[in-house]
């Protein structure tokens, strides 16, 4: 969620680590018909959730930035079910304000859908443990390069930061008031692949 920089250190590694955490569940949904809500990181943004939901496969997927609305989200179900699906998935950035949390969300959409058995995991935190991907190890090295070379230069007051696959410098006024953009792209696939 920072300006100025496609990925964070750390980011790749969260993605990997909700994504394999989905897959796992999934096999527990499908064996028992139930709808599960995981919830992920992203308290003002979602990014993780959108890229964990597009890459896991799952059903619906609900950003702080979109506002789905409670309706929209039983009618998706509503339609994922007739087309024969015996279990869901759903992404929720921690964010993402459908309902005052996800534990409420869960109990909002078993009242109205009583076809399924609804169960909620919270993978948050445990996002930011673990060995980090190659991905992150890269990306470490590569900005610690590029912050160094950037002092001897005389340059401070600057974020190191990936874009465009090129390291490049924002300033740390920037990069603290700036706002990141969600991929209006990969929302344009997630609808797609939702359906």
């Amino acid at each position: 969620d920072i300006f100025g920089t496609t990925h964070t250190l750390g980011y790749d590694t969260a993605l990997n680590t909700a994504v394999e955490a989905i897959d796992k569940i999934r096999d527990t949904a499908s064996s028992h018909n139930r709808l599960f809500f995981i919830e992920v990181m992203g308290r003002d943004v979602g990014h993780i959730a959108l890229n964990v939901g597009v890459g896991a496969g799952a059903e619906e997927i609900l950003i702080p930035e979109e506002d789905l609305g409670l309706d929209r989200l039983l009618e998706s179900l509503r339609r994922s079910k007739q087309s024969g699906k015996s279990s869901s998935i759903v992404v929720v950035a921690e964010g993402d304000r459908i309902g005052k949390n996800v534990f409420e969300l869960a109990d909002y959409v078993e009242e109205n859908m009583t076809e399924y058995e609804v169960r909620v995991s919270v993978v948050g935190h445990m996002q930011r443990g673990g060995a980090p991907s190659c991905f992150d190890r890269v990306l470490a090295s590569r900005m610690g390069v590029k912050a160094v070379e950037s002092l001897i230069k005389g340059k401070s007051n600057y974020m190191v930061g990936l874009k465009n696959d090129i390291m490049d410098l924002t300033p740390f006024d920037q990069a603290v008031k700036g706002k990141s953009k969600i991929n209006m792209e990969l929302i344009r696939v997630s609808d797609i692949m939702t359906v």
